[in-house]
C-alpha cells in the first residue's frame, strides 16, 4: 500500500468516527488526469515572479517586469509597499494596475517579528502585524507569509501554534488574508515538519505551511516530507535550484541559481507536489545577486523559461 494511500485511508477512518482528519492526512485525489491551464498548456500551476529576483527594480517595474514575462502572478515584499505608500502611492490603486496587467498576487513578504516568544511583546508587535495585512489586503494578496525569526531558539510548538491560530484570525476576519507558515533555515523554525507540526497544533481549518525547495534542501529536511502532505496544505510553493558548491553547510540564500542549473531533484520534486493535488503557485524565489547586476527583464525571462522546462521534464 503507498504511503498517501495509507494517510488517505486513516483520514477517512477519523471522518467515520466522528474525529477531525488532519491537515496533513485527507483522502488522496485522483491525479491521474493532468490540466495544464496556464503558461500557454506548458503548466498545471500559475508561476510566479518574487520581487526578491529582481530586487534593483521600483516596485512598479517589478510588475511590468513579470508582466512583460508572461508570468501569471507577482509576489512583492512588504517593504516594497511601505516604500510605495511613504512614496504617495496608492495601494489599492496598485493593486487594480497588477488586475490590469493580467496578474494576481499569491502572498506577500511578509508578516516579520510576529511571532516573538512571549504572550507581552506578541500583544505589542499587533500593530506592525496588522498594518502589513492590510497593506497585502490593499493590492488584493491571497496571503500574508508569518515568518517565525522571532520565535527563538528552543521555541515552544504549543504557544507558537497558539499565537499563529490568532493571526489567521486576524488575518481572515479582519483584512481577508490567509496568513501561511514558513519556514527558514538561519531561523529556530527552520525545516518543513517544523513548520507543519506549527501549522497542524493551530488546529485551524485555513493554516497553511508554504515549501521552499532551497531551504527544505540546506535545512538537511529532505524533500520526503511532501509525499505526507495534501496539496490544500500549501499556500503557495517557493521555487528555486541550488549549487553543488559551496558545501551545504556554506549555502546562503545568495546562492540560489535558477530552476535546472543546480543539484536539486526538481522535476522529481514537482512530480510529489502534483500528487498532492496541490493547485496554486509556483514562485520563483532568486536572490543571487549576480543576476541582479544583469538585465532585469532578461533575468526575468530566462526563470520563467527555466521554471517551464523543469515542469515540462517533470512531465506534471
Amino acid at each position: 500500500m503507498k504511503r498517501r494511500r495509507f494517510i488517505g485511508l486513516g483520514a477517512l477512518a477519523g471522518v467515520v468516527t466522528g474525529t477531525s482528519p488532519s491537515l496533513a492526512a485527507k483522502i488522496p485525489l485522483d491525479n491521474s488526469r493532468i490540466d495544464k491551464r496556464y503558461q500557454q498548456g506548458q503548466s498545471s500551476w500559475p508561476i510566479c515572479l518574487d520581487t526578491a529576483t529582481v530586487r534593483p527594480a521600483s516596485l512598479r517595474e517589478k510588475v511590468k517586469i513579470a508582466a512583460q514575462a508572461g508570468y501569471d502572478a507577482i509576489e512583492p515584499w512588504d517593504r516594497e509597499l511601505a516604500e510605495f505608500e511613504k512614496e504617495g502611492g496608492n495601494l489599492k490603486d496598485l493593486g487594480k494596475e497588477i488586475k490590469d496587467l493580467g496578474l494576481f498576487v499569491p502572498s506577500v513578504i511578509g508578516l516579520w517579528n510576529a511571532l516573538p516568544p512571549t504572550l507581552e511583546t506578541f500583544k505589542e508587535s499587533l500593530k506592525d502585524t496588522r498594518n502589513r495585512m492590510r497593506m497585502a489586503a490593499d493590492i488584493q494578496s491571497q496571503h500574508i507569509q508569518t515568518i517565525p525569526n522571532t520565535v527563538g531558539e528552543n521555541y515552544d510548538q504549543k504557544y507558537v501554534s497558539k499565537r499563529y491560530r490568532e493571526l489567521i484570525e486576524i488575518g481572515i476576519n479582519e483584512y481577508g488574508i490567509n496568513p501561511a507558515l514558513v519556514f527558514v533555515k538561519f531561523f529556530p523554525l527552520k525545516t518543513l515538519g517544523q513548520a507543519v507540526g506549527v501549522a497542524l497544533d493551530a488546529n485551524h481549518p485555513k493554516a497553511m505551511v508554504i515549501p521552499d525547495t532551497f531551504h527544505m534542501h540546506i535545512s538537511e529536511g529532505g524533500f520526503e516530507g511532501l509525499n505526507f502532505l495534501n496539496g490544500d496544505l500549501i499556500a503557495i510553493f517557493q521555487f528555486a535550484d541550488a549549487p553543488a558548491s559551496p558545501e551545504i553547510t556554506a549555502l546562503g540564500d545568495k546562492h540560489r541559481v535558477y530552476p535546472g542549473d543546480g543539484i536539486l531533484p526538481l522535476p522529481e520534486i514537482l512530480k510529489t507536489l502534483n500528487s498532492t493535488g496541490y493547485k496554486g503557485c509556483i514562485s520563483l524565489e532568486l536572490y543571487n545577486p549576480e543576476y541582479w547586476k544583469q538585465d532585469l527583464q532578461e533575468v526575468a525571462n530566462t526563470g520563467l523559461r527555466k521554471t517551464i522546462e523543469v515542469i515540462n521534464k517533470a512531465g506534471v
